[in-house]
């Protein structure tokens, strides 16, 4: 008897040395970038609004508290960092659209109101502080593609907006013009139709990834390039641990819906977001290699459908969900930067 219970305690006390070495290799991991707390946003707390950047400021319209659809903007002053409420929105208050500003004018458009799938398309002039009606998201008199959760940016002075969810997972885009205020439709994105991707732009290409789509979340990853009338999209490399044969990807814990997505210095990144569980990693993307590596966490609450300002040499990460809990804190990144969690 005494026997099995030396031998007991051997396993006991290997397996316990075993998961502390585990553990340490673990909480040693040396992740780069830093997240600093700036000033709380001054709206209320909210998840789901869109978001844009003119210059050097950024701005936070509409969203959902829980309660109620939004109309409320405000303009966040990189330099000073300090918020001020701008004219309320004049369309319908919504969640879940997109945004995307064009020279000096801020756009958002599509959505959810709680009732219906949005398909109106808004301008913002700060120089004026108002809004423009501008042309609805139809395309050969085709009046049903509102949507949610599809992804929006601009490139060579148009605007791009795709994939979402109007009672059904889209895999369709659109291009609007500026300068006729007019909507075609363009090459999908290939692969899978998808709900809460992320998107980030890089030199003169948008990437789309993640998202979800028929229970599933998706881990396959592309890249739009603005050619000719219809774009071109181009597959990179899955964001899963999907090559046996070799080892880049072999850590890889990617896929996500409803990050926040940013670039900075020719970079792109991913933080937060869900993928059955409310995350907090923070992940980077190099065009030039095609490959992924993981960043420091993110410093505040785990949190999805937050928005994300790009700046020349940062990004604000602010607002977001987890469960029924909204956020009204705001998260400067620096990539290159040593994690401080003191700062």
């Amino acid at each position: 008897m005494m026997k099995y219970l030396k031998f007991g305690v051997l396993i006991v006390a290997l397996v316990s040395l075993f998961t502390a070495c585990s553990d340490d290799d673990d909480d040693s991991e040396d992740l780069i970038g830093n997240w600093v707390r700036m000033s709380d946003f001054d709206g209320v707390a909210r998840s789901e609004a869109m978001s844009f950047v003119i210059g050097n400021k950024g701005y936070i319209c509409m969203g959902y508290n829980g309660k109620n659809r939004l109309k409320d903007l405000w303009e966040y002053n990189n330099d000073g960092d300090y918020w001020t409420q701008k004219a309320d929105f004049t369309g319908t208050p919504r969640s879940a659209g997109v945004g995307f500003s064009i020279g000096s004018i801020g756009y958002i458009g599509t959505g959810y109101d709680g009732v219906n799938y949005l398909n109106d398309f808004w301008a913002y002039d700060p120089s004026s502080n108002s809004w423009t009606k501008k042309a609805d998201l139809v395309v050969n008199g085709d009046t049903t593609l509102g949507r949610s959760d599809a992804v929006g940016f601009a490139l060579n002075n148009y605007g791009f907006v795709g994939t979402g969810y109007n009672d059904r997972w889209l895999k369709d885009f659109y291009r609007y013009d500026p300068a006729t205020d007019s909507w075609r439709q363009i090459t999908s994105i290939l692969g899978t139709k998808r709900m809460g991707a992320s998107s980030f732009i890089i030199g003169g290409n948008a990437y789309v990834v993640g998202g979800y789509n028929n229970d599933t979340y998706n881990y396959d990853f592309y890249m739009f390039t603005p050619q000719g009338d219809s774009g071109v999209w181009t597959k990179k490399r899955d964001i899963k641990d999907s090559n046996k044969d070799e080892s880049y990807d072999d850590n890889y814990k990617i896929i996500r819906a409803y990050a926040a997505a940013f670039s900075i210095n020719s970079k792109g990144y991913l933080t937060g977001g869900s993928n059955g569980s409310i995350l907090s990693d923070t992940w980077e993307y190099n065009p030039t290699t095609d490959l992924w590596v993981k960043k420091s966490y993110f410093e505040g609450a785990a949190r999805q459908r937050a928005v994300a300002l790009t700046f020349s040499d940062k990004a604000i990460v602010a607002t977001g969900t987890s469960s029924s809990y909204r956020f009204d804190d705001c998260w400067k990144f620096m990539p290159d930067d040593e994690s401080n969690t003191n700062d």
